[in-house]
This record gives structure tokens, C-alpha cells and sequence, in this order.
């Protein structure tokens, strides 16, 4: 079938202004594995210049930028310099079987070669610099066991990095080099984050400096349990960026460039998904660690569980609360002698404010209340046995014996 030059020209352009997206997709199929497909023109039905792209820029300029960057390129160049490679190494005792130790075995094997009672791990990870004077925020398993690590900037510096803090229940880290006028980053906000949105991260996965990949948001207010450390206090960002060993405590940017998250490699076995430590509750952390050396987590002492038709129906048929809705934040156990105890919260109870504020999920009880303080007020409106109350709770701090 013959084409026109006219509608040859216009299918030739709308194939190089309106494959952006194919583009950046084909990262997911390696090029020596990708079928040769027949390229078949068809006619226009709307004007090329109404054709999707990607943005060549963002607005807020930086110097030296050409007009033809596109978006991703410049969010590099502009926070790339503030994102640092860290170099951890700790100290391990060796588990030593006991028959080593039998009489019997040093006298055939010998004993003139002492067997070394530790030894040393060397990992690698990422960081960037929030503050000029020499700031830097990472993951806790970064750094962890450890007083000591080296941090190497972009421009090739090395210095030695004092590990200020570590947050395990949050998996955040503070570290600060001594060095003024560093490049820093813009942290942005990650609040108001839908699923869609473009996402870049930036770290050294596998011992790859400065290596760039790029995605979508996939999911937010991921919460701990769901992720798969229910250990921790985080509601996590879901992404499809690649995020490996080595990402871990690196940023995740918006399109314009700033820190929305901080990368984290929790899940070994996470194939195609990533997280991120939203950028509110990591700057949060790391501002404590800098300034106290630790953080005092607030703790209510209950345990929750979104209600639902299934749940109440199981709960139902296991207790005998027997819960009418099925919508809310059920409390299923209280910790004795907890705040929540002292305050008078009970198994049963249905959560639907705090601080005059609507609750629908657990995760957004343990978001208020992590955002508050050590012994201030929380406002808790509850319904038990069909009547609405509102209860006083000051939260205390989280066990310390938990946080290991």
C-alpha cells in the first residue's frame, strides 16, 4: 500500500515525538532479547503536535543547561553532586563450632594456627548532603556497627565520616564529614505524591558510582507490615525504579528534582519493586540524631487492625467483641501499663479521630502519632459499644529494648 509524502512525513514524526514513554520502557527488556518488529504506518488522526512528550525541562533553570536536557538529565545534574558513595567497614566475631576447642581435634589438626575470633565486612552504600557544613543522611544498615566510615563525593574527595546517630526503627542514619560550602539538595515535599508520577533515583548499586535510574511512584503509605518489616516505623514510598544494594540512602527525586524519599534496599527480595523512607519523617529523624545523638519515638502501647467485612467477621467469629462496623481502626490488644492503658483505651475500641482529625487506617494512627511528641496531647475519639468517647492520651517513649 503506497503512502503519500504527507502522510509519510507525519508518521515519521509522530514516531520521534511520541515515543518518550516507549522509551524509557524499554529499560525493561534487554536489547539482545527484544524481537524485531515490523514498523507499519498508519494515518494521523489527530495533529503531531498534540502527540504526548516527555518535558525538555523544568522551570526552575540552572546555569549552563541546555534547552534539548530533558527533565531527568537535569535533576541529575542539579542534585547529583550532593549524592555521596559511603564505605562502611565493621568488625564480626567469628562463630567458632566448639569441637575446634576439643583436645582430641587440636591433636590431629594442631593447634599453631590460631583461628581469628572476628572478622571484617566491607559494604558500600549511599548518602547525600543535606547541609553545607558537612550533614549527610543515610540508611541506619548503612552504618551500622560502626563509629567510623569513609564518604567520597562526586568531585572524587574522600573524607572521614563520624557517625552521629542511628534511628533502627526508622532505618535512619546521620553522618557528618568536616567540610564547608558543599553542594546540598532541595528536598521537596512527599506528602501530596500520587501514583504515576515520575521518580528518580540516584545512589551506587553494586559498587556503580553515580548510576541514574528512573520510574514511577507505584504505591504510597506502604505501611511496614505490608512491606515486610513490620519492624519498622515507616510508611514507605513504592517505586519501580531499580533500587539495589548500594541504592540504599540514596534520594529518590521528583521531576523537578528534589528529595522526595530516601532509598532504601530493605528486601532482598524485591524484583522489580523498590521503597523509599519518605523525605518528612527522614529529615525528622536526621534533625534529632544531629542535634541529640538519638531519637525518642512516641508509643501508645496498642495494637491495631484496619476493620473491614472479612475482619470483622473473622474477629467475630475468634472473640467475642463482637464489632458492628466495618470501617475504622479496631484496637485488638493494649499493652498493660502502656499510655494507652493509663489512659483508659480498651480492646475494642474503634478509632475514628485524633485531634479532631479523621483516621481510616492503622497506618494513619501510627503516622499521627509519630509526628507528635514525647508526652504531648493526643485527643483520641473513639466508639465503644456503639458510643462515642474521647480520651486524653499522652504517648511515652517507645521501648528501647525494641528497637534492636
Amino acid at each position: 500500500m503506497s503512502l503519500s509524502l504527507r502522510q509519510l512525513v507525519l508518521s515519521l514524526t509522530l514516531l520521534a515525538i511520541g515515543g518518550g514513554a516507549g522509551l524509557l520502557g524499554s529499560r525493561y527488556l534487554p536489547v539482545e532479547k527484544r524481537p524485531f518488529q515490523q514498523v507499519r504506518t498508519v494515518p494521523l488522526l489527530v495533529p503531531p503536535t498534540s502527540a504526548p512528550r516527555l518535558p525538555t525541562e523544568v522551570s526552575r533553570g540552572a546555569a549552563g543547561r541546555s534547552s534539548d536536557r530533558n527533565f531527568i538529565a537535569a535533576a541529575v545534574q542539579q542534585e547529583g553532586p550532593a549524592v555521596v558513595r559511603i564505605n562502611a567497614t565493621r568488625k564480626v566475631a567469628n562463630q567458632i563450632p566448639e569441637a575446634f576447642n576439643n583436645p582430641l581435634f587440636r591433636r590431629f589438626f594442631g593447634s599453631e594456627q590460631p583461628i581469628p575470633q572476628e572478622r571484617v565486612e566491607r559494604g558500600t552504600g549511599s548518602g547525600f548532603i543535606l547541609g553545607r557544613d558537612g550533614r549527610l543522611i543515610t540508611n541506619a544498615h548503612v552504618v551500622a556497627d560502626t563509629d567510623t566510615v569513609q564518604v567520597t563525593l562526586k568531585d572524587g574527595r574522600i573524607f572521614e565520616g563520624k557517625v552521629v546517630g542511628v534511628d533502627t526503627v526508622t532505618d535512619v542514619a546521620a553522618v557528618k564529614i568536616k567540610a564547608n560550602n558543599l553542594p546540598t539538595v532541595k528536598l521537596g515535599n512527599s506528602r501530596n505524591l500520587v501514583p504515576g508520577e515520575w521518580a528518580i533515583a540516584i545512589g551506587n548499586p553494586l559498587g556503580l558510582d553515580n548510576t541514574v535510574t528512573v520510574g514511577i511512584i507505584s504505591a504510597t503509605d506502604r505501611s511496614s507490615a505490608q512491606v515486610g518489616v513490620p519492624n519498622k516505623r515507616v510508611n514507605f514510598i513504592q517505586t519501580d525504579a531499580a533500587i539495589n544494594p548500594g541504592n540504599s540512602g540514596g534520594p529518590l527525586l521528583n521531576a523537578d528534582g528534589e528529595v522526595i524519599g530516601v532509598n532504601t534496599a530493605i528486601r532482598a527480595d524485591a524484583q522489580g519493586l523498590g521503597f523509599a523512607i519518605p523525605i518528612e519523617t527522614a529529615a525528622r529523624v536526621a534533625n534529632q540524631l544531629f542535634s541529640k545523638g538519638r531519637v525518642e519515638h512516641p508509643f501508645l502501647g496498642i495494637q491495631m487492625v484496619d476493620l473491614n467485612t472479612a475482619t470483622k467477621k473473622e474477629i467475630n467469629q475468634e472473640t467475642n467483641l463482637n464489632i458492628k462496623q466495618d470501617t475504622g481502626v479496631l484496637i485488638v490488644q493494649v499493652l498493660e501499663k502502656s499510655p494507652s492503658d493509663r489512659a483508659g483505651l480498651r480492646e475494642g475500641d474503634i478509632i475514628h479521630k485524633i485531634n479532631g482529625s479523621h483516621v481510616k487506617k492503622a497506618s494513619d494512627v501510627q503516622e499521627r502519632v509519630e509526628s507528635s511528641a514525647v508526652g504531648s496531647v493526643l485527643k483520641i475519639e473513639i466508639k465503644r459499644q456503639g458510643k462515642t468517647q474521647t480520651l486524653t492520651v499522652r504517648p511515652g517513649v517507645f521501648p528501647s529494648e525494641e528497637l534492636n
